[in-house]
């Protein structure tokens, strides 16, 4: 089973999709999905579909949604079971083992909850995390090329916002909001290792767009002033400051942090020569919000 909810949910069996299209079976296989090979209590299940106001028939109306769900498995292991079978030698011996496998074996009913078998399957949301991990241990190795490439990789698993075709209840919604700032972190530090390899004009078109995405966090602006004094734009780079300070001000009543006031009088003093130079990094900021 491959799983895609890095963005439109997307699920297959054997290359055969089963996601369904009514919502509330949609959301079930979502948050099935996204804990794949584990089991999602029937707790969790009622509170994502109905929140803190479940109708009596709460649990009978789930076990609809998940016969449902079993009911798209079959189809595709049937169509796979066919395919495999007009295939030959070797496909009909995979046909032979997949027609062993049942639904049940697939969407697990489990004591207390159900767990969605991946069979040896991939699962964006993993890929994502083995990725990323690797790209932050590298960096912490200073093997920044490497870190690069793999936060890139890791990144490019987003296809748009996670479950952005699902409607979210209170469940999904936390898990969408823990996917997009776990996406955040690793565009910080993928652009952290760039602006080491002395990437610095190469971000400056992507750094435009992501400040004004997210007009208060602190380190983004950072890296963009960075990035604009080793393009020798050292006075652009203050205007971010600037721009920065007022909306931090004006919106959430503070200043900003020492560590980017600190970098503000440093490209202040700089000067031309050093503004067009490659410091060792920027500095490293408090998360702020986004």
């Amino acid at each position: 089973m491959d799983i895609q909810v890095l963005g439109a949910l997307g699920v297959r069996e054997g290359g055969v999709s089963i996601t369904p299209t009514a919502p509330k079976a949609r959301q079930v296989l979502a948050l099935l999905a996204l804990h794949a090979d584990q089991v999602v209590p029937v707790s969790a299940l009622v509170k994502e579909l109905w929140a803190e106001r479940p109708p009596r028939s709460a649990r009978t109306t789930l076990q609809t949604y998940v016969l449902q769900l079993r009911e798209l498995i079959t189809a595709a292991l049937a169509q796979n079971a066919a395919g495999h079978a007009a295939g030959d030698a070797a496909g009909e011996a995979a046909g032979e083992a997949a027609g062993g496998v049942s639904a049940k074996d697939v969407l697990v009913t489990c004591p207390g909850g159900y767990r969605l078998e991946t069979r040896g399957g991939s699962s964006d949301v993993r890929e994502f995390e083995r990725l990323a991990g690797l790209g932050y241990r590298a960096m912490d190795a200073g093997d920044h090329p490497r870190a690069a490439r793999l936060l890139r990789e890791a990144l490019g698993l987003f296809s748009g916002t996670p479950f952005a075709d699902v409607q979210a209840g209170s469940q999904l919604d936390i898990e969408s909001r823990r996917l997009k700032e776990s996406r955040l972190c690793a565009l910080d530090q993928r652009i952290e290792a760039d602006l080491r390899l002395g990437r610095h004009r190469e971000l400056l078109a992507e750094l435009t767009v992501l400040v004004s995405q997210y007009a208060t966090h602190e380190n983004l602006h950072a890296q963009f002033m960075l990035a604009l004094q080793r393009s020798g734009r050292r006075s652009e780079a203050l205007e971010v400051y600037r721009r920065l300070r007022t909306t931090l001000v004006r919106e959430l009543g503070i200043e900003p942090s020492v560590a980017l006031r600190r970098l503000q009088r440093s490209i202040l003093l700089a000067g031309p020569e050093q503004a067009a130079g490659t410091p060792d990094q920027a500095p490293r900021l408090a998360p702020a919000a986004g």
